[in-house]
């Protein structure tokens, strides 16, 4: 079966900008922590004007995702879904650091720490309920580091 789609026209850049910042956090244990705002004011901060953001976090038992920011119950529910899939008292052989270590490794293979986030005349094009955030598997607070980088054109 065809799809019915249509590409807008093609815009193209030459890449003049290259700006990069670490963003440190303090977490709350397991929880997700908003970290949009922080990303816009790096965009604009940086004279960010087409282009790609990346976000890398330094971290394996935490991660990133976009994610809605409208219902709070979805960030609940995820937390339940994630715990479901990597229970802390799982038959883990790595507990050396407590139960909820090798759960939070796990969640963070499944989840991921890097994202890319178009940028267009130094906006983020994230959809109207899209939120970036950093997503903690371990139950007690860990402070969290966040490269971000923009590569493209300037403002």
């Amino acid at each position: 079966m065809r799809v019915a789609a249509r590409l807008s026209a093609i815009r193209t850049v030459a890449p003049e900008l290259l700006a990069s910042a670490e963003l440190s956090l303090e977490t709350k244990g397991e929880s997700f922590t908003d970290i949009t705002d922080e990303a816009r004011r790096f965009v604009a901060q940086c004279g960010a004007g087409d282009g790609l953001l990346l976000l890398y976090l330094r971290h394996t038992s935490a991660s990133l995702t976009i994610q809605e920011n409208a219902d709070p119950d979805v960030q609940t529910d995820l937390v339940t879904a994630l715990r479901r899939l990597a229970p802390a008292d799982g038959p883990w052989v790595h507990t050396v650091e407590g139960p909820d270590d090798m759960p939070g490794h796990i969640k963070t293979m499944l989840t991921g720490v890097t994202l890319h986030v178009p940028v267009e005349s130094g906006v983020l094009k994230l959809g109207t309920w899209q939120g970036i955030y950093l997503v903690e598997h371990r139950t007690r607070p860990h402070r969290r580091e966040v490269l971000l980088q923009f590569v493209g054109s300037r403002l």
